[in-house]
């Protein structure tokens, strides 16, 4: 008897292959798999996060603990003891190996984050290679857009990269308050690159997604600039461009735009690497589409063609041209007997640096070898003593002041409302110091610097560290930023913060024709006085205003509005700098609009975020099961 042969065509179909591989033969018909609609794949990829979250429950973080007594022991790759019970330390062995082994699949990505986090460290002074933020930014885009990133994965790496950002960029802290603080504060501001990994990780399914990774740059900037305690805007990406072709932008919308476009160009740039390396491997096959250079290339073109246009009128503005009104001005660089916190014990030494360095030039001036300076800048903490109640320190102030014939504009400390002496609350204060009138206007410092000039929440931190006890008691002061020496309208942002947006801006809104910067980095090193002097070259650019800085140990310079330095001193040595200035009235797109420009790229990052959230379904699909509405069909 033969086999039994199937009745019909449907199921000769079904019947196995001789050859056991069950694959059909071509005029065979085969079953139809039913596509999987797009609200039931996310509904299937929620139910996988919330399985994975169930099998993670019993999981107690301890090495032994979490030990499956069901795994045979070439499984766990662990020894057992005597008893029968897993040997921690060769659990623990295990556990590192394989993280090492994770760590080494995940080299590329690793090395980019890191890679990425030095190169944006190294566009900012003073190494100054404006070029590598690009690189940086476009590495630590490549590894957000791999398809393996996961969330936690974007937040890891973005960690990773702002480590390797802010710990090389920030180590004269270290100097003040020691190794702790300052990688303390280094991890604190790399949680806002792992906040903007992870949600560059949201959003890189959105068409166009370097625009939204720009955007959300640019938010977390935003963020770290406002919290904690005020913010620290300190490894803001456009400060590292003052010497870049993009500095320009900085005219039309401060720092926040001049870091958008810094960052869309870095972002487009990976773009256009990854669409030609695709091209590049497949082109030759039929079918494939071209590269989407389109959108990135777009991006880059806008930007350089924005620059260029831009160029001009900051170049005129900073060579000079018109009516304006043409005054000489002169920074004192005293000088301290030594670096460090020391230099609060050497504060008449101090004083009487400054003292002697302005009679040098009021020799200079005399002798006919400088121009006689119609005002001229100490610098911030020129007088710890405060000439306000030391006759003594008054008398030096006004023999400089007589030896000049100019007033000075004198960084001094002052007692403020409710001085006690268990609660020696100061103001950090520049005042205006008339050869025959004596003290005048004063701009008492609005933005004080946390853990330095006071200690938020003293009562907590005094317990944690010694360091708590070397923070100051200064209060933050009133006014507009504004002062009137010899009848010109002086802006002053005094040393901390010259890095915030909104002191230079309200003093130029106020009416300030020429900005100042009094600054004391004695306590610091020559990194932090050049990164600094980068975040004033900058406030020229975005205002349209000459900027002075007047350091104690400098660097102290004279700023063009085109960012041109004029003048410089040398870092730790006494030395006077006198240059001509213009007194600038005009105000910039960046000085009218430059706030209402940052909300509105805040606003993209946000509706970027939330846009995707929607687009990837995630969100949707949970609210429905909170809901009990089922996938739509």
């Amino acid at each position: 008897m033969g086999s039994e042969r199937p009745r019909d065509r449907s199921e000769r179909s079904r019947a196995p292959r001789p050859d056991g591989l069950g694959r059909p033969r071509p005029n065979e018909t085969t079953d139809v798999i039913p596509a999987i609609e797009e609200d039931e794949l996310a509904e299937l990829d929620a139910l996988d996060d919330e399985s994975f979250g169930e099998l993670d429950e019993d999981v107690t973080g301890d090495p032994v603990a979490d030990i499956d007594p069901d795994d045979e022991p070439e499984e766990r790759e662990y020894r057992l003891t005597a008893a029968g019970t897993p040997d921690r330390w060769s659990v623990v062995t295990v556990r590192a190996s394989r993280f090492g082994r994770a760590a080494a699949a995940r080299w590329a990505q690793l090395s980019a984050s890191v890679g990425g986090g030095l190169g944006l460290c190294l566009s900012y002074p003073p190494t100054g290679w404006w070029w590598a933020a690009f690189v940086g930014l476009a590495l630590i885009g490549w590894v957000l857009t791999l398809r393996s990133t996961t969330l936690a994965g974007g937040f890891g790496y973005g960690f990773l990269f702002g480590l390797a950002f802010y710990i090389p960029l920030l180590p004269w802290i270290s100097g003040l308050v020691g190794a702790m603080p300052w990688l303390a504060l280094a991890a604190m501001e790399a949680v806002f690159c792992g906040i903007f990994g992870l949600s560059a990780v949201v959003v890189r399914r959105l068409p166009g997604w370097p625009l939204w990774f720009a955007a959300l740059w640019s938010t977390q900037e935003w963020l770290k600039s406002t919290v904690p305690f005020g913010g620290f805007p300190w490894g803001v990406v456009g400060f590292g461009q003052t010497n870049g072709p993009l500095l320009a932008i900085a005219r039309w919308g401060g720092a926040p735009l001049l870091s958008f476009a810094v960052a869309l160009v870095g972002f487009s740039a990976t773009l256009l690497a990854l669409e030609i390396a695709q091209w590049w491997r497949h082109g030759h096959k039929p079918g494939f589409p071209a590269p989407a250079v389109m959108l990135p290339g777009l991006s880059i073109t806008v930007v350089l063609l924005s620059t260029a246009l831009l160029w001009p009128q900051v170049r005129h503005s900073g060579t000079g041209a018109g009516d304006e009104q043409t005054v000489t001005v002169a920074a004192v660089q005293g000088n301290v007997p030594r670096l460090g916190l020391e230099f609060n014990a050497q504060r008449r030494a101090v004083l009487d640096n400054h003292v002697k360095e302005t009679q040098r030039l009021a020799d200079d001036v005399r002798a006919g070898r400088a121009p006689q300076p119609m005002f001229v800048v100490w610098p911030e903490n020129a007088s710890d003593i405060d000439p306000l109640a030391n006759a003594d320190a008054a008398a030096q102030v006004t023999a400089a002041a007589d030896a000049i014939g100019a007033p000075i504009l004198v960084g001094t400390v002052t007692k403020a409302d409710g001085y006690a002496a268990d609660n020696p609350v100061a103001t950090n204060t520049v005042i205006v110091w008339d050869p025959e009138h004596g003290p005048g206007e004063r701009h008492d410092k609005k933005i004080v610097q946390p853990f330095g000039e006071y200690l938020p929440w003293r009562s907590f931190f005094k317990h944690l560290s010694s360091y708590a006890d070397r923070a100051g008691y200064f209060v933050p002061g009133e006014g507009n930023g504004v002062v009137h020496a010899a009848g010109v309208p002086i802006g002053v942002t005094t040393c901390w913060e010259v890095i915030f947006d909104r002191a230079a801006r309200e003093s130029v809104l106020s009416g300030a024709q020429v900005l100042t910067v009094p600054t004391n980095n004695a306590t610091f090193d020559e990194s932090m006085s050049a990164q600094q002097l980068a975040f004033g070259k900058l406030r020229a650019v975005e205002h349209d205003r000459y900027v002075v800085v007047a350091g104690t140990t400098g660097i102290s310079a004279v700023i063009a509005p085109d960012g041109r330095e004029l003048a410089r001193t040398e870092f730790f040595q006494p030395a006077y700098l006198d240059s001509q200035v213009r007194l600038k009235t005009e105000l910039t797109p960046a000085t009218e609009w430059g706030p209402a420009l940052q909300v509105a790229l805040v606003t993209i990052g946000f509706g970027a975020l939330l846009a995707a959230i929607l687009h990837n379904g995630g969100f949707v699909q949970r609210m429905r099961r909170r809901t009990g509405e089922g996938p739509r069909r």
